[in-house]
């Protein structure tokens, strides 16, 4: 098996930036280009055939998934539960669907990482409103967050000094949308968290997220930017273990260094190139295609 023998697809957003310059890199490499439209997807368990307009996946020594959706929803694991299916065929995932389906879920990611010891902002998960508003009263500031979302969507900041019936409404109204109440404690921060990058469980470099003049979080989608970091060895640490507790072939993990120390706010299911390719001046998607080669020709 030689590179230009190689068949191996993108699973991402048609037209969107990162989609498509993974697929570049990987065009470049093996003169074969396909960019996979999850929603276009049609399997036949029956006879074992999964296609895409016309292309057999099984076909392929390997996918690679970009992103799998624009917004995080149940749907998302659906899909890649058709992913898993693929990998029947023989056919290599980078992620595995398996292992990114325990990262989409916010629950299940923070659950694996509190198994691990990997330190958190301190978080309550409820269905009982009283707890909820209980919780927030001893924050002081929490914020609420969906359990399937990406970039701060959907997230809110409650107040204690907003009273318990104003955050008995609020806590309800979300509740009637969202089911579980996952509330997370509002930390003060030093104007910025982390992305720490991994490709294959090897730690890259990191890059900072600097919230923008008039939002409580910091990603590009509130008005942050991206900048160069240089976290300590102790987040450096923190952050390998708990991209450990995932196989995963690349990701993200965000970190952030307070007065008590590191702490994790997630692994990203899919890891992003942007924050990369601004704030560290690294090709993610060329060393990502390169890494994929490599581990299929080996």
């Amino acid at each position: 098996m030689t590179d230009q023998t190689l068949k191996i697809a993108v699973v991402g957003i048609p037209g969107k930036w990162s989609t498509e310059v993974l697929a570049d890199a990987i065009e470049a490499r093996t003169g074969f280009r396909l960019v996979i439209d999850i929603e276009q997807v049609v399997a036949d368990l029956a006879s074992n055939e999964v296609t895409y307009l016309g292309h057999s996946l099984c076909d392929l020594d390997a996918i690679i998934v970009k992103k799998i959706s624009q917004t995080y929803s149940p749907t998302v694991i659906d899909r890649l539960e058709i992913l898993r299916f693929v990998e029947k065929c023989g056919v290599k995932v980078f992620s595995k669907p398996s292992e990114i389906i325990r990262l989409v879920d916010r629950m299940s990611c923070t659950i694996s990482l509190n198994r691990a010891d990997i330190p958190m902002p301190p978080t309550v998960i409820t269905e009982n409103l009283d707890a909820a508003v209980e919780t927030v009263k001893t924050y002081g500031e929490a914020i609420l967050k969906p359990l399937f979302s990406t970039k701060a969507r959907g997230m809110e900041v409650l107040k204690a000094k907003d009273g318990a019936k104003s955050l008995r409404q609020q806590l309800q109204a979300y509740y009637d949308k969202q089911g579980f109440l996952y509330l997370q404690k509002k930390l003060n921060l030093p104007g910025q968290d982390m992305g720490l990058v991994f490709l294959g469980g090897e730690y890259l470099g990191a890059y900072a997220r600097i919230s923008g003049d008039k939002s409580w979080n910091t990603t590009i989608y509130a008005g942050g930017k991206y900048a160069p970091a240089t976290p300590c060895a102790e987040t450096i640490a923190f952050a390998q273990k708990a991209q450990a507790q995932f196989d995963l072939s690349y990701t993200t993990v965000d970190m952030a260094e307070t007065e008590d120390g590191p702490v994790c706010f997630e692994v990203s299911a899919f890891g992003g190139f942007k924050g990369a390719q601004e704030g560290l001046q690294l090709d993610i998607a060329d060393h990502y295609a390169q890494f994929v080669i490599d581990t299929l020709t080996a």
